[in-house]
């Protein structure tokens, strides 16, 4: 069994999530892919609570490049990361588990990292 190195969630209410984008306009381009940025505001909340949980379980002191961590779904429907840049090469012998959830309102994610 591989060791873990840090676990992080995180959790976002919606609305205020989107008073955020529309309060920063420069907040959705810096934090979100290209494909990251088309989905709809749960979505994006929820995508933004998985880059939180990343951050805590990699107990990051400092910002990091959010564009280097992107939010996919793979076709079961499953979350996943993946990693670009700097990033990669952080995690690179490292396996990175995420859940997401939204409903009533929030937006929720779980971050497990373990050595690979």
């Amino acid at each position: 069994m591989a060791p873990i190195i840090g676990i992080g969630i995180d959790v976002v209410a919606i609305d205020r999530f989107q008073e955020s984008l529309d309060r920063t306009p420069g907040l959705l381009n810096r934090v979100f892919t290209p494909s990251e940025s088309q989905l709809k505001v749960s979505s994006l909340a929820a995508r933004f609570a998985a880059k939180e949980a990343l951050a805590k379980a990699l107990n990051a002191k400092s910002a990091f490049n959010w564009q280097e961590a992107e939010v996919i779904n793979e076709s079961t429907g499953k979350p996943n990361f993946i990693f670009t840049g700097e990033m990669a090469k952080r995690l690179i012998n490292h396996k990175v588990h995420l859940t997401l959830s939204h409903d009533g309102g929030i937006a929720s994610a779980m971050v497990i990292v373990e050595a690979d």
